[in-house]
């Protein structure tokens, strides 16, 4: 697979794409039909700004129809381009197959940088975006489900569901046309921090297999991996928090402001505190080496690089400085085809992004089956598991005459909340669905890389799905 400096990352992932699809049987007009983008939606509108006017461009892309509603964030960036979309609606497509969301893929693309405007200006443009999604039915919970992305959080979300509430009066799914919302307004807690979790998960999962770390020259585990960072956003920050918890030790962080390095770990939260306060992770004192460059910051030594920034990081440029052996892929795109291809051929494991960085859609699956349900998970059966468990403790006490202490009854007792009903979903769709993927991989000898054995999955499960449908026999 060529790195090609005017490749377009859409074409990055067909690419992958085509790789994979010779390892399947399926016609060559379904594959087409599973590749292709199904919707593209340009726009541009104008806003007030100031004393005159500016046009905002914008996209929705529906990559697949395979299932319904399309799910798919909201990316706020000036560097956004139609190209950008179409290929993180198509990852999206094939994610949601792989952790068995039943979805299909979408994507939307603000072409704006978030600093330059108020935060009235960023309401006014939010609403004026969904304005024309639902002018075009390009958003609903039946229909296209939009989430967080680069730029775009719980308070853009919060607009979104406000003004889709506004021009559909009586609705009873309302709540259910965008995921991501805050608490307050129907959201589900965990989903903040999911994507990064399930990061942490999907890096774990494949660390405990005793199997395929021996080829690295790596212990089962992530006790003592010395792991690098980049992006310090959502998704970085609690992927390298959650991977602290694991028992990893991250030992390098990039920002675009640079690096900063220390090969007997960085505290991560006095990381974040040092960066409130200046502006920059540079000149924190318990680094050893600092790097105005950020991408010499990817080039230490560690065992494991997460890429959590943006697409095409890890490059032909850079892949044979690169010392990490996993790369984890916490965002989308980050390693282009020529420089995967080089990494695998000298032994190098990448945990592919579409199934590394899924924690956020599956989280989001779970708010909107929330706000369909009109019902919190745990809110009917929480007491009931609590008075149940407490029954079962005073009746094994009392035939076995040992009396628990009140911590451990607390522990034994309690039924569970939302929140850990939400992190135990999470990660049996992490395990489960790694699981899957390595099955894929080592049952067939063609394929030698987790991404191909990822994308042969998802062709697999979107191909029956258009065959249930008819469409194909």
């Amino acid at each position: 697979m060529a790195d090609n400096a005017n490749q377009s990352f859409f074409n990055d992932v067909c690419s992958f794409f085509d790789h994979a699809a010779q390892y399947t049987q399926h016609p060559s007009g379904l594959l087409d039909q599973i590749k292709a983008c199904n919707s593209v939606y340009r726009f541009r509108f104008p806003i007030r700004k100031g004393d005159g006017f500016e046009v905002i461009d914008a996209w929705r892309v529906e990559h697949s129809h395979h299932m319904s509603p399309t799910k798919g964030g909201i990316r706020y960036s000036e560097m956004v381009n139609e190209d950008e979309v179409m290929a993180l609606a198509a990852l999206m497509t094939y994610k949601c197959a792989i952790v068995n969301v039943p979805f299909g893929g979408a994507k939307g693309g603000i072409k704006i940088n978030t600093k330059n405007y108020t935060i009235a200006e960023l309401e006014t443009i939010t609403r004026r975006y969904t304005v024309e999604l639902v002018k075009k039915n390009f958003i609903g919970p039946a229909i296209d489900v939009p989430a967080p992305d680069y730029g775009s959080g719980e308070r853009e979300m919060s607009w979104i569901a406000d003004t889709y509430n506004t021009m559909n009066p009586g609705q009873l799914d309302s709540l259910g046309c965008v995921t991501g919302k805050p608490i307050s307004l129907h959201g589900i807690m965990g989903r903040k921090e999911a994507t990064g979790r399930g990061v942490a998960i999907s890096i774990r999962e494949c660390v405990d297999v005793a199997e395929d770390m021996k080829p690295l020259g790596l212990t089962p585990g992530l006790d003592g991996k010395r792991v690098i960072v980049q992006g310090l956003g959502n998704v970085g920050s609690n992927a390298a928090k959650f991977l602290i918890e694991f028992g990893a030790t991250v030992v390098g962080l990039c920002e675009y402001e640079g690096a900063i390095y220390n090969e007997d770990g960085l505290d991560l939260k006095e990381v974040m505190e040092h960066r409130k306060e200046t502006g920059s992770i540079l000149g924190f004192g318990g680094a050893r080496l600092q790097f105005a460059n950020p991408a010499e910051g990817l080039e230490q030594d560690c065992d494991i690089l997460v890429p959590a920034a943006l697409e095409n990081q890890i490059t032909s440029a850079n892949i044979d400085r690169i010392q990490a052996k996993i790369i984890a892929e916490a965002a989308n795109g980050p390693t282009s085809p020529e420089a995967a291809d080089r990494f695998i051929a000298k032994g190098g494991l990448i945990i592919p992004d579409m199934y590394c960085n899924a924690g956020g859609v599956t989280v989001s699956y779970f708010e909107w089956l929330k706000n369909l349900s009109h019902v919190s998970f745990g809110r009917m059966d929480k007491r009931y598991d609590e008075t149940a468990n407490k029954n079962l403790v005073n009746l094994v006490e009392k035939l076995t005459g040992v009396s628990l202490s009140t911590e451990q009854r607390s522990l034994v007792i309690r039924g569970a909340s939302e929140l850990e009903l939400v992190n135990s979903g999470l990660e049996e769709t992490m395990i489960h669905s790694y699981h899957d993927i390595r099955h894929v991989k080592n049952n067939d000898n063609r394929i030698n890389d987790l991404r191909t054995a990822a994308f042969v999955m998802a062709i697999n499960k979107i191909a029956v799905s258009y065959m249930n449908m008819g469409i194909w026999p």
